[in-house]
């Protein structure tokens, strides 16, 4: 089976074509490889993929992909992810994530994909004080980040409805784990704390989000690919649920570091307090379940970010340039 991989140098894109390659796929990755790409996320399986460097914008240079390689699933990862850089540079992220997916869905019309997995997120239904939401639940982002996610959801429902073209989409909540890019909270807690630098925290701690483990996001998507309806939504979550305060006193603790070194700081605007999806859907049309707890997914995340520090400052260091520019820019 031919599976082409956008963003597949990212985040939860390179655990998934890592695990897409152990299972036999014959993987294409795409990635523009921006500050957050990095090709030694999939350097364990590098020989056995064939990599393009492109930004999914470029229409042009992504249909000579489609022409030459002729996948026949997609599974569309490639976005801008930080909610934080989207309050400060929103137009990136309308451009990638709605522009980009749209040349995306157009040439997988055009090609005749037979499936085409649509990767969003759980902050597309904005906050929710108590209960779950379900995929039937109103999209309600509040963020030019969520607001970008949900543009990309509703065009794939859409090229399904009035194209017919195979769209699933995938609401996964927060994910953390190794090789995370260090601007999300677990990174950032961890390598301040490794720093002895103040851990900062937005406003008293207690937004609460849902936390999956992101080899268990990749097999879910994998479980989607071969086992999914097509016109259908599937929300991925553990269940587990930690106010953030809670998952820095846990990664405090980890690296025997004081709770002293927490520092807290003015509130993002508009920020959602809590996140939390159900996963009877796909637990019963599909049969997955999350295998990871909290407790054993942060510990396999520390010790990993202990063990790559050199990667790690790489990675500080182009994030530093990168909020440079951004700067430059207003």
């Amino acid at each position: 089976m031919k599976l082409l991989v956008t963003g597949g140098a990212g985040f939860i894109g390179s655990e998934f074509v890592r695990q897409a390659v152990k299972k036999g796929y014959n993987v294409t990755v795409l990635d523009k490889l921006t500050y957050a790409g990095d090709l030694k996320r999939v350097e364990e399986v590098r020989e056995k993929i064939k990599f393009y460097k492109v930004d999914i914008c470029n229409r042009k240079h992504v249909e000579e992909i489609f022409s030459t390689e002729k996948p026949e699933i997609v599974a569309h990862f490639a976005a801008e992810t930080h909610v934080d850089r989207s309050i400060l540079n929103p137009q990136a992220f309308l451009k990638t994530n709605i522009e980009g997916t749209h040349n995306l869905l157009e040439l997988s019309k055009k090609y005749n994909i037979s499936k085409f997995i649509n990767i969003i997120t759980d902050e597309v239904y904005g906050e929710i004080r108590e209960g779950k939401f379900t995929e039937s639940s109103p999209l309600i982002p509040n963020s030019p980040y969520s607001v970008s996610k949900a543009a990309q959801d509703m065009l794939g429902r859409a090229y399904f409805r009035t194209y017919g073209l195979p769209v699933i989409t995938v609401r996964p909540s927060n994910n953390y784990g190794p090789w995370q890019y260090p601007e999300k909270l677990i990174p950032v807690v961890i390598i301040k704390a490794l720093n002895d630098e103040p851990v900062p925290v937005y406003g008293d701690g207690s937004n609460v989000r849902e936390w999956l483990y992101v080899e268990d996001c990749a097999e879910a998507v994998l479980e989607i690919v071969e086992k999914g309806a097509v016109g259908e939504i599937y929300n991925v979550g553990s269940g587990i649920e930690r106010k953030n305060i809670e998952v820095v006193k846990a990664i405090l603790s980890l690296l025997c570091k004081p709770e002293s070194l927490i520092q807290f700081i003015k509130d993002r605007p508009g920020h959602d307090y809590r996140y939390s999806v159900s996963t009877e859907k796909i637990e019963s049309d599909i049969g997955w379940q999350p295998k990871t707890s909290f407790e054993d997914g942060l510990e396999r995340t520390v010790s990993w970010y202990v063990a790559h520090l050199n990667w790690v400052k790489t990675k500080l260091r182009q994030l530093k340039r990168y909020w440079n520019r951004v700067y430059e820019l207003r």
